[in-house]
Parts: C-alpha cells; structure tokens; sequence
C-alpha cells in the first residue's frame, strides 16, 4: 500500500486552488494559508480543513510532512527557508524566487539536507504535446535539433497593469520572470543549460514601469539558440513553440483553454526538400491535467527518495538568466 503524505497549501490564489484540486490520492490535505479564508468544494474536501491567515502558524501543524507554496514571488524563498529549517518537502510554483543570491544560499542548505525534496513548478513540461515532443525527440524523429523559436502572448485585460505581477517588489520583474520563465524552462527541457545572447525588454502599451514585451535570444555550449518572445500586448491568448531538427520539425500550439486547442504538428523533412509530410496530434482542449501529473512526480519524488527535475537548482540556473538581463538593462 502506497503512503499518504500530509500536506498544506500556502496562497490560495488561482494557482494555489489549482493545485489542491489536483492533488493525487496520496496527498491528504490538512491545512491552508491565506489572507482570508476560501469556500472549499465540499466534493473534494467533505471534513472542515485547518485555516490560518498566518503562513509560519501552518508549518506548526502535526504531523505536516509536505507544503506547496503557492504565493507571491516575493515570499518563496522566505517561506521555503522556513520549510527546509522544519524538514518539510516542498512544491514551490515558478519561479521559485527572485533572487539567484538567495537561491543559491537555500540550495546550499538543501545539499546538507539530501532526504529534503523540493521540487519547483513548471507544469508546462508536463501539457502532452510536450511530453510527446520529447519522445520523437528521444527516438530521433527530427533529428538533431538545431534551435527553438517560441512565443507566450497573454490578452491583457482591464488594470492588467495594476495587478501585483506588475510590481517589482512582489513579482521581481515583468513579463521575462512571468511567462518567459516558463519559455526559459522549455528550453532547457529541450537544449540543456542555457545561457543569454542577446535580449530587449520593452514597455509598449501598459502604463508601467516594467516590461510588457520580453525578446530574448538564448544558446547553449553546443551553439543550438531559443528565440523566444514573452507579451502581455498579443490581445488573444497565443501560444506557439517550434523546435527546428535537421530531419524535421515539430510545432506545438495552445495550451487549452483561452489559449485554443493543445496541438503538436509533425513535420517530416522530405529527401527532395519538397513540402514536407505532416502529422498532427490533437489533444483534449478542456483537459489540462498536466497540474495533477507534476504533482504526482512530486509524490514520487519523496516516496522513491529521488532528485526531483525541475528542482531548485533549475529555479537558481533561470533566475541566473534572468536577473543577468535585469541587472543589464538597468
């Protein structure tokens, strides 16, 4: 019989609520944290679960063995320093921080802690077209790659600008810590260690003082690049990521939901470099359940006593790019 862990939930925002929704079986929720308390589905939580307004009240909790935190950027690494000092495993949202110089500090206290399992979220590695991707890429259906060209472009909606992921001293920076670090991790899922070509961060439309636009060119020690382009100024939600192999090509689009159909499209380069033959996979618009898959490698990560991908060095070698660019712009 597999062990259930008892776990708490730090923020209760909208991805915060994703998550406990998403918990596997072999998670027990025991508690949450938040500024003010939530109506929980009584179909998934039929007993009355602990609520505290004060996160470090939670982590007293008995018999706690497991914390998501799922606030602000700003708190992460508060709140994890706290988790590791309490032994507790953690499954921390992207972008797991905004200070390399932190993060590199708790990963040093991590490493003296081997049984600790924190494990950073990014649960686009997990949407199915990626997880396909990655095996035609395994089995070297497009060859070997030669670079990824990708854009993340949010809607926008009204007083976007006024929302906390716009203010600094909470989210640590615009759109380049926002959707492109999901577009940074993606990369390195694909081309390993990454490291900051070239990049312009603009401010085109929101009144603000962060960057509403993000273009950033990235390349790895084998000279494959990512051209990526992270917006909040796109109008419709839009998501395309290409990766260019030299027998081939696959294009992933949507991510479900307001971001249309999830879709990969296999391109077979023809010997005749004629138009090439084309595959496409369709996947369930209305079923994201890559929340629920991450989650269930982040059980697996503390039950089989393995080194949980992405973990926080993953969080510390993105915050390394992207604060490089911060720190150069100003």
């Amino acid at each position: 019989m597999k062990k259930i862990f008892n776990i708490g939930l730090i923020g209760c925002g909208v991805i915060g609520q994703k998550r406990i929704y998403n918990l596997p079986k072999n998670f027990n929720l025991i508690g949450y944290s938040d500024i003010k308390k939530i109506n929980l589905d009584k179909k998934f939580f039929k007993k009355e679960i602990f609520f505290t307004n004060k996160w470090k009240n939670l982590l007293k909790l008995k018999n706690l063995d497991a914390v998501i935190i799922a606030t602000t950027h700003n708190l992460h690494s508060k709140i994890l320093e706290e988790c590791i000092k309490l032994n507790l495993h953690v499954f921390l949202e992207k972008p797991g921080g905004v200070s390399e110089i932190i993060t590199k500090k708790l990963l040093s206290t991590l490493k003296k802690k081997k049984f600790l399992k924190v494990r950073v979220g990014f649960n686009h590695r997990y949407h199915p077209a990626f997880l396909l991707a990655k095996k035609l890429i395994k089995s070297n259906k497009i060859g070997e790659l030669m670079y990824i060209r990708a854009v993340y472009g949010h809607g926008g909606r009204l007083n976007y600008n006024n929302e906390w992921r716009f203010k600094k001293s909470i989210s640590g920076g615009g759109e380049l810590i926002d959707k492109g670090s999901h577009l940074i991790d993606l990369s390195r899922f694909f081309l390993g260690q990454l490291k900051p070509l070239a990049y312009e961060l603009k401010t085109y439309f929101w009144k603000m003082k962060l960057e509403d636009n993000c273009f950033l060119i990235l390349k790895n020690d084998r000279k494959k690049i990512a051209f990526l382009h992270s917006s909040c100024t796109e109008w419709k939600n839009r998501f395309v990521f290409e990766i260019f192999g030299k027998k081939g090509k696959l294009e992933i689009n949507g991510l479900g939901r307001s971001y249309g159909s999830e879709s990969l499209i296999f391109y077979k380069m023809s010997q005749k470099m004629g138009p090439p033959q084309k595959k496409i996979y369709n996947f369930n618009a209305n079923l994201d359940n890559s929340w629920q898959i991450e989650l269930n490698e982040f059980y697996n990560d503390i039950l089989k006593k393995r080194s949980p991908i992405p973990g926080l060095k993953d969080a510390y070698e993105k915050l390394k790019i992207i604060n490089k660019i911060y720190k150069k712009k100003k």
